[in-house]
């Protein structure tokens, strides 16, 4: 038995979908039961109750942690370890953890959760697999881009720098691929897309709507301003070819997401 924690949320979701085509019994652990995930044994695992996650991870045999949204690090390794201790318990034989890129290099900043939390998947003596994510593309490519293309005008505060994202769909994917082999067990992956820039989305945008599309560097704010401002240092330029590895083929093209993305 599979159990995916945090099943309902977007990723966690693409998983189960991913999961159901394999045929193993697939279990998804929710806070909500009442958001159910369809196909699939639902049961109750809140990250804030260590009862709840015991009883939902009982039987398993492999477990997907996905990283809890919560932005103050105590606690979201507190949650981690309660997904940890719970597995542990049951017996759980293998265990994944969707961390980020970095996290292996050291627990400053925005990785500071994720270092601890690796370390605690480490030395619970439970076989595991590590899968460090980039940022989604789909933060950045999505029907959004649909009033970009009325506009005519895409902006960035990048520098054209590249962005090494990945889709959920595509890293979705990978982590059912881990969840159903023992290939996997004790290694950690950098799961990279294929290096993209605003200049060649503004392109894509021209390509495939049929509508010219400029390219505009502009001061962005807020949490994509943030973002952006990373790629521009070049932090999220590193490549590796560990995803395509895992999916078996190329991950999917920046002009497919953007096809898909104005369907």
């Amino acid at each position: 038995m599979i159990v995916v924690c945090a099943a309902s949320g977007a990723l966690g979701r693409l998983v189960v979908e991913e999961l159901a085509k394999t045929g193993h019994q697939v279990v998804a652990a929710v806070r909500d039961p009442g958001r159910a995930v369809a196909g699939v044994e639902v049961r109750h695992g809140d990250y804030d109750d260590p009862a709840s996650l015991r009883s939902a991870l009982r039987g398993a045999e492999r477990v997907l942690l996905i990283s809890s949204p919560e932005l103050a690090a105590d606690r979201r390794v507190r949650q981690h370890r309660a997904v940890i201790e719970a597995a542990t318990t049951n017996g759980v034989r293998a265990i994944a953890y969707t961390s980020f890129l970095g996290a292996d290099r050291g627990g400053d900043g925005m990785n500071a959760a994720h270092h601890e939390t690796e370390r605690a998947v480490v030395e619970s003596g439970i076989g595991y697999t590590l899968l460090r994510h980039p940022f989604y593309t789909d933060a950045f490519v999505n029907a959004g881009l649909a009033a970009v293309v009325a506009a005519g005008r895409l902006e960035s505060a990048t520098g054209g720098r590249g962005l090494n994202t990945a889709l959920r769909a595509d890293l979705a994917a990978a982590a059912a691929t881990v969840l159903t082999s023992d290939d996997h067990l004790g290694r950690g992956y950098d799961l990279t897309g294929p290096l993209w820039t605003y200049p060649e989305l503004a392109a894509l945008l021209s390509e495939v709507s049929g509508k010219p599309v400029e390219y505009q560097e502009a001061e962005v704010g807020g949490g994509m301003g943030f973002l952006m401002g990373l790629a521009k240092a070049g932090a999220l330029e590193r490549q590796t070819d560990d995803l395509g590895g895992l999916l078996g083929r190329p991950p999917t093209s920046l002009r497919t997401a953007v096809e898909r993305a104005l369907r």
